[in-house]
């Protein structure tokens, strides 16, 4: 196929290389479509044909039917309706706009199968949220009888939940921001997007926001410091981060039904992969494959040694990404990695820099499905739509947690890989908007989904998608880290379930008249916290390290780093094998499940956010 230029340069445009750093909308679109045409050139070269992707058309109903399974209140429809318990212990922990889009969707879902006279257990909304304490938040006329619920479970999910309290603001008359210090360059992770997007419609605070307060493209937005420590991705265990994918898929939906944009969620019919080699091959068997050799490694082998070799020449190199290499070589060089690549018998000596770049990008494209994913490459794309910076850069947050594990390790090395090419730009003329026009094409034109692609889009879209590139990859810190309001909803909903479990437990236990048995466990159960510690002192724990454990009285500046370093200042045993930037200090239990702490987390801030929980050193792989 060949590309029509009239369609690539609009009459007028400029082709200053150079680019402001500041705004891509004044640069030229040159290097998109460049990108664009050398794809295609190398896609002529391959005369394999790819299976295309086929993105089902959900039935009435589907999208939000399969929107609740995602978000874990899929029990709300199931015939077996599960841990109840649990789901309402979840849904009292949602803020007013969350509640808004859980509410939505369930109300779409009962009257779909409501219309298809399906026998399942269709709660009627009003019954799901009525144990909250927000006697207005009515969603549909209450003259309609519930159509399943009877008043007898009723009454009964209203005593299981009336102790249940937000405890994120949510429900009060006066807004959370109006009590708060609040800068346009700041995002805050304190307060829901959604919320902060919903205030933003009151007058009152929307004064706040006057003149745009520098919300464009010249804005450089920061993360202010959080004492209670920042979390990113990967600092949370496992059970944690289920209730964090469910917050941050609803979260997401909330802030786009305010701002009055259209989220779905695209699902593709599956289709046959290659089980076996290098490119074309899903992540997921790739790194089954890799992990046999290297046990552990997040990130394809392969990507790793193309990002390494085009490292190990010079970043400096004028043009790099965006000079492609030659196409009949670059061919050539893929099918010699097929066959070579895991038997160690490949010759990387031979391999060009702009060679190993295409090669990188080649990979990036071969993928069977899109590194973003197709479930969440329209919603990625679509981030561009959003009136301001500061909601693109929230969306484009909650977008990241979302991704599958491998994808997002995958794009995280990919991302910090193009900030050290940009950094330096002075030597290979390749700033930030550079990269981001070479690596737009790359990542959201996908060529497995047999659908419009961008290069036959409108040159608003090519610089929308640039732009989003831009922002993955100046904002990559911010986009990895957890929103603190989520970590609170996790603790929020932690600290419930193990009230509702400590009830459970004695209940039965009382049945079973083991009443002495249960207060000799609890004794038993009782930390040296408890009784050796005095107020205003933590016991941590350090089984690896040469000092085992030690009493840290909290005080005002005491940070998580500090206690690392004197544990390691003990220069015997073990120890001496370790570097700081080895081991951690983690907050496990209490309201959280395991968190990594950051070095700057103030410790007395955090004990009075967790009491309960214990501290202890150790390594990530630990």
């Amino acid at each position: 196929m060949n590309h029509d230029d009239s369609r690539r340069i609009p009459d007028g445009a400029s082709f200053d290389r150079s680019g402001s750093q500041d705004s891509l909308d004044a640069m030229s679109l040159d290097d998109f479509w460049k990108e664009v045409e050398n794809i295609h050139e190398t896609r002529g070269n391959n005369h394999e044909e790819r299976q295309a992707i086929v993105v089902k058309e959900p039935d009435e109903g589907e999208l939000e039917e399969e929107w609740l399974k995602e978000a874990g209140l899929s029990n709300l429809f199931a015939e077996s309706t599960g841990d109840s318990q649990e789901s309402m212990v979840f849904l009292s922990t949602l803020t007013r706009t969350q509640k808004a889009a859980v509410e939505k969707r369930v109300e779409t879902v009962t009257q779909t199968l409501r219309k298809k006279n399906k026998h399942h257990q269709i709660p009627d909304v009003r019954d799901i949220f009525r144990p909250q304490s927000d006697p207005k938040g009515k969603v549909c006329d209450r003259s309609e009888p519930s159509a399943v619920r009877t008043t007898e479970s009723k009454n009964e999910m209203q005593d299981e939940t009336k102790d249940l309290k937000f405890s994120l603001g949510t429900n009060e008359q006066k807004s959370p921001l109006e009590d708060m210090p609040f800068s346009e360059t700041d995002i805050n992770l304190e307060i829901p997007f959604a919320e902060q997007a919903a205030n933003l419609k009151d007058n009152s605070v929307g004064k706040m926001y006057k003149d745009g307060g520098g919300d464009t493209l010249h804005t450089n937005f920061r993360l202010p410091k959080d004492k209670t420590g920042t979390t990113k991705i990967g600092d949370l265990a496992p059970q944690d981060m289920k209730k964090v994918y469910s917050l941050a898929l609803i979260e997401l939906t909330a802030l786009y039904d305010v701002l009055g944009t259209e989220f779905k969620q695209q699902k593709a019919a599956k289709i046959k992969t290659k089980d076996c080699g290098l490119f074309g091959v899903p992540l997921s068997v790739l790194l089954e494959q890799d992990q046999k050799k290297v046990p552990g490694t997040k990130i394809p082998l392969i990507f790793q040694k193309l990002i390494s070799q085009i490292e190990e020449a010079t970043l400096e190199t004028e043009g790099l990404l965006r000079i492609p290499g030659v196409a009949t070589r670059v061919k050539s060089l893929c099918q010699e990695l097929e066959a070579k690549f895991y038997e160690g018998t490949f010759n990387w000596e031979n391999v060009k820099q702009h060679d190993a770049a295409s090669l990188l990008k080649l990979f990036i494209r071969e993928l069977p499905q899109p590194l973003l994913t197709v479930e969440y490459l329209k919603a990625f794309q679509d981030v561009q739509n959003l009136p301001r910076k500061k909601q693109q850069l929230q969306a484009l947050n909650l977008l990241v947690i979302l991704l599958p594990e491998a994808n997002r390790d995958t794009l995280k090395v990919l991302l910090e890989f193009l900030q050290r090419v940009i950094d330096h730009r002075e030597k290979n003329k390749m700033t930030l908007n550079n990269v981001a026009m070479v690596m737009a094409p790359n990542l959201f034109t996908f060529q497995g989904l047999g659908s419009k692609t961008i290069e036959q889009s409108e040159f608003a879209m090519a610089a929308g998608t640039a732009n989003v590139m831009r922002f993955m990859i100046q904002y990559q810190k911010l986009l990895w880290t957890i929103p603190k309001f989520i970590v609170n909803q996790v603790r929020k909903q932690n600290t419930e379930n193990q009230k509702k479990e400590k009830k459970d437990k004695a209940m039965k236990k009382l049945l079973k008249k083991m009443a002495y048995d249960r207060e000799k466990h609890e004794k038993q159960d009782k930390t040296p916290n408890d009784a050796d510690v005095p107020q205003g002192v933590i016991r941590v724990q350090a089984p690896h390290l040469s000092k085992v454990s030690m009493a840290i009285q909290l005080t005002e500046d005491l940070k998580a780093s500090d206690i690392v370093a004197r544990f390691l200042s003990e220069k015997s045993g073990n120890v001496q094998t370790l570097k700081k930037e080895e081991v951690f200090l983690y907050e496990i239990g209490g309201n959280i499940g395991e968190r990594c702490l950051d070095d700057d987390t103030y410790m007395k801030d955090l004990y009075q956010l967790n009491p309960n929980a214990e501290w202890v050193i150790k390594s990530k792989q630990s």
